[in-house]
C-alpha cells in the first residue's frame, strides 16, 4: 500500500516537471510566433477543428483566402505567396497544437491523481487552479488574436501582455508546487511579512517588467531607438521632452514604452544589488546559492536585452532574451522560496 502511494507521488512529481517544460517550451514558441508576425495567420479559433494542418491545395487556399481578408495581409503582406504564407501558418499552428497538448496533458493525469486519493489535497487544489489558468489562457489567446483581425496589422499590446503574464503565472505556479512537492512542505506564496516583502517586491518588479516587455514587443517599440545607453542622442528621447505630464501614462507611445522598459531594468538591477547587500550583511547563508543563480540570469538578461536592441531586434537574440526572462522569474521564485516562512 505504501509502495503504491510512493509510486503515485513520484508520478505526480514527474507530471508536474514535464508540465513545467511544456509551458516553458510554449512560451518560446509563442515568442517566436510574435517575432515572425505569424500569430494572425489562422483567423478562426478552431477549438475543435484544426488538429491537422491543411493536407491539400484546396485546404491551403481556404486558409490563405481567409488571411487575405484581414488588415495585416492588405497593408503589410499583400505580396505574400502561398509558400510564404505556409511558413507563418505553421508557427501559429504549432503554437496552437502545443497549447492543446498542454491542456490535455494537464487535465487527464490530474483526473487520475484526484481519484487515486494518494495526493495531498492542498497539492490537488493548486493543480486544479493551474488547470483553470490554462483554460483561461486559451480564451486569452483568442481574445488577443481577435484584436488583430479587424482594424490593425498586429494584435493589441495590452491583450498580448495579458496573454504573456498569464503564461508566466502558470509556469510560476507549477514551479512553486514542484518546490513544495519535492521538499515535502506546504509553503504559501502570498504571505506578507517583513522578511518576505523584499523578495515579493522583486518578483512584483520583474512581472511589471514583463508587462512592459510585452508592450515593447506588441508595438515593435524596440525598432524606434536602437542605441544604448542613450535613446538617440539623449537619455530621455527628444520626442518625450515636449510632452505634458498627462502623457506619462500614454502606453501607446512607442518611445515612452521603450523608455520605461529600459529604466525599469535599471531599477531592478539596483534593487537586486541592495538585496544582495541585505542578504550578505545579515549573513543569510541559505540564500547565497539561489542569489548567485539570480545574479547570473539577471546579468545575462541585461546583456541580451542590450544586444537585442542594438542588433536591430535580431530574432535569435530576441528569443533568447525572452527565454532568459523565464529563467529570471524562476530564479527569483527560487530565492524567495528559500526565504518564505
Amino acid at each position: 500500500m505504501y509502495s503504491n502511494e510512493k509510486k503515485i507521488n513520484k508520478l505526480f512529481n514527474y507530471w508536474l516537471t514535464i508540465s513545467l517544460f511544456l509551458v516553458f517550451f510554449i512560451i518560446i514558441i509563442g515568442g517566436l510566433t510574435r517575432l515572425t508576425n505569424s500569430g494572425l495567420s489562422i483567423t478562426e479559433w478552431e477549438l475543435f477543428k484544426g488538429i491537422f494542418p491543411p493536407l491539400d491545395n484546396n485546404s491551403w487556399n481556404v486558409y490563405f483566402e481567409d488571411y487575405k481578408k484581414i488588415p495585416q495581409y492588405n497593408l503589410l503582406n499583400f505580396n505574400m505567396s502561398l509558400n510564404e504564407f505556409k511558413v507563418i501558418f505553421y508557427w501559429e499552428y504549432f503554437h496552437r497544437i502545443l497549447a492543446r497538448i498542454i491542456g490535455l496533458f494537464f487535465l487527464i493525469p490530474l483526473i487520475f491523481f484526484y481519484f487515486s486519493k494518494k495526493i495531498k489535497k492542498i497539492n490537488l487544489k493548486v493543480s486544479f487552479l493551474i488547470l483553470i489558468l490554462i483554460i483561461l489562457q486559451g480564451f486569452a489567446g483568442w481574445f488577443m488574436v481577435k484584436s488583430g483581425l479587424v482594424n490593425d496589422i498586429t494584435v493589441s499590446h495590452y491583450r498580448l501582455s495579458i496573454h504573456l503574464v498569464l503564461a508566466f503565472i502558470i509556469i510560476s505556479s507549477i514551479y512553486w508546487l514542484i518546490k513544495n512537492v519535492t521538499s515535502k512542505k506546504e509553503k504559501k506564496f502570498f504571505i506578507l511579512s517583513s522578511s518576505n516583502f523584499p523578495f515579493l517586491f522583486l518578483i512584483f518588479l520583474i512581472f511589471i517588467q514583463i508587462v512592459f516587455g510585452a508592450f515593447v514587443s506588441g508595438l515593435d517599440a524596440g525598432k524606434i531607438y536602437q542605441t544604448w545607453p542613450l535613446m538617440g542622442n539623449t537619455y530621455i528621447p527628444n520626442d518625450l521632452l515636449d510632452d505634458s505630464i498627462q502623457s506619462i501614462f500614454e502606453f501607446n507611445n512607442h518611445s515612452l514604452v521603450q523608455f520605461y522598459h529600459r529604466n525599469l531594468a535599471y531599477i531592478i538591477i539596483i534593487y537586486v544589488l541592495f538585496l544582495t547587500i541585505y542578504i550578505y550583511k545579515r549573513k543569510i547563508l541559505m540564500l547565497y546559492k539561489p542569489l548567485t543563480i539570480l545574479l547570473i540570469f539577471l546579468l545575462l538578461q541585461v546583456i541580451l536585452g542590450v544586444f537585442t536592441l542594438v542588433s536591430g531586434i535580431n530574432i535569435y537574440l530576441a528569443s533568447t532574451h525572452q527565454i532568459t526572462s523565464v529563467l529570471l522569474v524562476l530564479s527569483a521564485l527560487n530565492l524567495y522560496y528559500f526565504r518564505a516562512n
